[in-house]
């Protein structure tokens, strides 16, 4: 069951004012779309997110989320792109009682407020991968990322993030928030049964605690962004093996941990 899905940005007439004289334009806005996640019948989460890829966003969320684990679990994948909802059934019981949540902006939003998602670190194991990255590899791959930014260059109203190896890069996304676009990566990574050791998360935005958490759940071994990371992500990065790059931009970049990864 499906539907159609609207596009990710639309036209909106304005008034301009440059240089003293306001005249009719237009320009390009993103929409927003509500999306529910329902796991074994249970309501989970309502996303608010870019109105494309919702099956890959839902599985990528149930994945930062610590409730699935492996693609064998998963025995059937509903998505109505129309009516806006993912219906996700596994083999496993479903152990969320936190009841009906709203994500925005990367944070779990109930009665109790808003608390950061991925908090079960102690249940997480360092990042296994004896992969080593050449140096010269991360301006390529950032501006790649770039180049493919197209929602970005129209809009202004998006965040971007791929998952690539030393020589290609495998997927790409842009949603009108960071954490949403790195959930659509591993999504398509784990439905697709990639095999993470060697690849790299590129990122437009800054590296947050919660998208540090993200790569250690699906065994990323390095994370690049254009921006800056936190100093929780950089703990994190420092205990569970994750190389981090920030402020890739042109042919410079900040090496923030286990720098022994990058080659030059």
């Amino acid at each position: 069951m499906s539907g159609i899905q609207l596009p990710i940005y639309q036209k909106q007439n304005i008034v301009l004012y440059e240089e003293g004289v306001m005249q009719q334009g237009y320009t390009m806005i993103v929409n927003e779309a509500f999306l529910t996640v329902f796991l074994n019948g249970l309501e989970i989460a309502t996303l608010v997110c870019s109105p494309i890829a919702y099956r890959e966003l839902a599985v990528g969320f149930l994945l930062s989320e610590g409730l699935l684990q492996d693609l064998g679990d998963i025995k059937k994948i509903n998505c109505n792109d129309k009516e806006k909802w993912v219906r996700v059934e596994t083999t496993a019981a479903t152990t969320q009682k936190k009841g009906h949540q709203q994500q925005t902006a990367g944070y779990n939003v109930d009665k109790k407020g808003a608390s950061p998602s991925g908090n079960d670190v102690d249940k997480l194991s360092p990042v296994e991968s004896s992969a080593g990255f050449l140096a010269d590899m991360v301006p390529r791959l950032i501006d790649l990322l770039e180049e493919k930014s197209s929602t970005f260059r129209l809009t202004g109203g998006v965040h971007g993030a791929a998952l690539a190896d030393s020589k290609n890069m495998f997927v790409m996304y842009e949603d009108i928030g960071r954490h949403n676009a790195v959930d659509r990566v591993l999504g398509y990574s784990f439905l697709n049964q990639i095999n993470n050791a060697d690849k790299i998360l590129l990122l437009s935005g800054r590296v947050s605690s919660e998208i540090l958490i993200k790569a250690v759940r699906r065994g990323v071994p390095l994370v690049v962004s254009r921006s800056a990371p936190t100093q929780l992500a950089l703990e994190l990065a420092d205990r569970f093996g994750v190389t981090v790059i920030g402020f890739a931009r042109g042919q410079k970049f900040n090496i923030y941990s286990h720098k022994e990864k990058i080659i030059y």
